[in-house]
């Protein structure tokens, strides 16, 4: 099986093959899940059973719809986030590495000054003062996370500015925007694109912690990581409730990590005159 010209690795094809139900899952959840995302249908921690088939969480609702509409939550702001945090790194860190001068040191400085202090309690201040809403999540989460997207367009840009295209825009009269979006971006796609699925991952799990330390998405949407915190004392009782979403969070985990490795490999690849030679 081959994708995009390149053919695909066992690991790779599994990893697509979950990400794409956890995506069909997603945009179909309201008219596929059993049930509402807060219907009682049960008891507290009903068994698994032919009307509940993960059984029920710890007020009896439906474990099986719970877990679709949190995976539809979660993947959502885990999506907003990394798209917002690449628009504002790839910015910033093409024009820093493009226009220099004092340009380049503002953002660097302003960049380092943020990475100096450590994510999660940032995190933990800003929701702490500003409350844990969704848009108030994904900005806080995209904005510390567009410096880690800054740092390498930066270096991307870096190595592709002074390649002798790019120079021959520059002496065409070409402007910043057209020397960004067509010379250099183009060039720069493959470890961006592997970069956006790593960040991905990182901001789904940064998200999951979130919510299961009570600070992430808040009652009354589902997602995975406040799941395994409301259900966490099912395990003193020897019942699954908990496991099923960490199993969830785990998997999607695992296999955007397994297509991205595939996509790291592939881009690493020498081409065919190369190999020949």
């Amino acid at each position: 099986m081959k994708l995009f010209g390149h053919k695909l690795t066992a690991s790779a094809a599994f990893g697509l093959a979950v990400v794409g139900i956890f995506i069909l899952v997603s945009l179909f959840t309201p008219w596929i899940a059993p049930y509402s995302e807060s219907a009682n249908v049960g008891g507290t921690w009903d068994e698994p059973s032919a009307k509940m088939l993960f059984g029920a969480d710890q007020i009896g609702r439906d474990m099986l719809t719970r877990m679709m509409y949190g995976s539809r939550m979660t993947i959502g702001v885990a999506l907003a986030i990394t798209s917002l945090s690449f628009l504002i790194g790839i910015l910033t860190g093409l024009v820093s590495a493009v226009v220099g001068g004092w340009v380049d040191v503002f953002f660097t400085r302003l960049v380092d000054v943020m990475l100096s202090i450590p994510s999660l309690i940032f995190a933990l201040i800003i929701l702490g003062v500003f409350g844990s809403s969704i848009p108030v999540l994904i900005m806080t989460i995209a904005v510390l996370d567009s410096t880690r997207v800054f740092r390498l367009a930066r270096a991307l840009g870096m190595n592709l500015t002074v390649m002798e295209y790019v120079e021959a825009a520059r002496l065409r009269g070409e402007g910043l925007w057209w020397v960004i979006t067509r010379e250099i971006l183009p060039n720069a796609w493959a470890p961006l694109v592997s970069e956006f699925g790593l960040r991905f991952c990182f901001n789904f799990l940064f998200i999951a912690g979130l919510s299961f330390l009570g600070l992430g998405i808040q009652p009354p949407y589902a997602d995975l990581g406040g799941m395994v915190r409301e259900n966490a004392a099912a395990i003193n009782f020897g019942m699954m409730a908990p496991i099923y979403p960490a199993t969830a969070i785990a998997l999607l985990t695992v296999s955007v990590n397994l297509i991205v490795d595939w996509m790291l490999s592939i881009d690493a690849r020498p081409s065919g005159a190369q190999a020949e030679l």
